[in-house]
C-alpha cells in the first residue's frame, strides 16, 4: 500500500515573506492573481505601511528567486516590494 502525503505536510527548503504596496484599490485583484501563481502559501490584505504580505515557499532559492522576481513583481499595479527572506524554520 502507498503512503500519501498531506500537501500541507510538504516543507520547502527556502521561504520568505514579502510585503507588497500596491496602487489604491486594486488588493483584491492582486490575491486573486497571486493565489495561482506557484510557491504562494498564503497572502493577506493588511492595513499600515503595507498593502500586502505574502508567504512563498520554494524547493530551492533560485526557484523562490523566480517566482519573486518574474512572477510576483510583474502583477501589474505592485508599485514596490520588500522581500524578507527566512534563514531556519525553528518549529
Amino acid at each position: 500500500m502507498q503512503k500519501s502525503v498531506e500537501p500541507t505536510a510538504i516543507r520547502y527548503a527556502e521561504s520568505a515573506y514579502m510585503l507588497i504596496n500596491c496602487e489604491l484599490g486594486s488588493e483584491g485583484s492582486i490575491l486573486e492573481q497571486l493565489k495561482l501563481l506557484p510557491g504562494i502559501e498564503e497572502a493577506i490584505g493588511v492595513f499600515g505601511n503595507y498593502d500586502i504580505v505574502v508567504k512563498i515557499q520554494a524547493p530551492s532559492l533560485e526557484l523562490l528567486r523566480e517566482i519573486v522576481t518574474f512572477k510576483i513583481r510583474k502583477i501589474p499595479k505592485i508599485y514596490y516590494t520588500t522581500t524578507i527572506m527566512c534563514s531556519k524554520l525553528l518549529v
